[in-house]
């Protein structure tokens, strides 16, 4: 039976992680009222509600081609961050050699630059080798910040990696490329599902380094800066809103597969 200070300590606990999830939530339960509300600028409470900026944002051809843009370089930098970061994890974490204390200091420092500094580096960088900025030097930019990010994730499960598995496939006369097919991977699966989707959403949603280096070609949380510097419209917390929604059901869906992955394997 609990003491009433055991009910009292649980009460608090569960009063604060309410509070705290108020917190976090309420500003995006706020936008997402704000691009349904018929009005120019969000009122509370709301007087009337209307879907006239989400059908407008839907069918702006420049959303579409904010999307596109910011599609094309998360795409683009999650498949060679999570290739970069597999190999880059198996030398952080799994084998010993020379120059890998150094090697480890060298890959997660990017992580500490501040991304605004950062992204001013590599625009300087891009002008002196007379690069025009543009969403490929976008691409570059996000890839700098984001394959130490992987890498370590990935780092985290290959920790986890018994390399007896792989020596007693060698024994049995496995080639290295079936080793790696079967064995290495198959193992290191959750931590790469995970990498590809912190590259993913990381790269979705950045700010200071596309802002730096994409040069003309816009993406959506640049352009959600510039129309809240300027030119303010409701298809502002509509997109945002989207935005957030799309890269929460890409986070859930994930887990869930990985989730259901391991499960196969389990009853495998």
């Amino acid at each position: 039976m609990e003491t009433r200070a055991q009910i009292r300590t649980r009460f608090a606990i569960r009063v604060w992680t309410a509070f705290v999830l108020l917190l976090v939530y309420l500003p995006i339960l706020c936008g997402a009222l704000a691009g349904l509300t018929k009005g120019r600028y969000f009122v509370f409470p709301v007087k009337v509600f209307s879907g006239e900026w989400w059908e407008k944002t839907l069918s702006s051809l420049e959303i579409q081609t904010l999307v596109h843009n910011s599609l094309l370089i998360a795409v683009i930098v999650t498949l060679v961050s999570v290739l970069f970061a597999f190999f880059g994890a198996l030398a952080f974490a799994r084998y010993e050699w020379k120059g890998r204390k150094l090697y480890q200091k060298i890959i997660l420092l990017p992580i500490f630059f501040p991304q605004p500094v950062l992204g001013l580096a590599l625009l300087l960088w891009f002008n002196a080798l007379g690069i025009n900025p543009s969403w490929m030097t976008a691409v570059i930019a996000h890839l700098v910040w984001i394959v130490p990010v992987v890498t370590l994730v990935i780092a985290i499960q290959v920790y986890g990696f018994d390399p007896t598995l792989e020596e007693a496939a060698r024994d049995l006369g496995a080639s290295r490329w079936f080793i790696l097919r079967e064995v290495t991977l198959p193992i290191l699966w959750p931590g790469i599902w995970s990498g590809a989707l912190f590259a993913f959403l990381l790269s979705w949603g950045n700010f200071p380094l596309s802002l730096y280096t994409a040069g003309v070609d816009s993406t959506i949380p640049k352009w959600l800066y510039s129309k809240m510097v300027a030119g303010y419209t409701p298809m502002v917390p509509a997109l945002g809103t989207m935005s957030t929604l799309s890269a929460a059901a890409l986070l859930l869906g994930g887990g869930l597969i990985g989730m259901l992955l391991r499960r196969r394997r389990a009853e495998a």
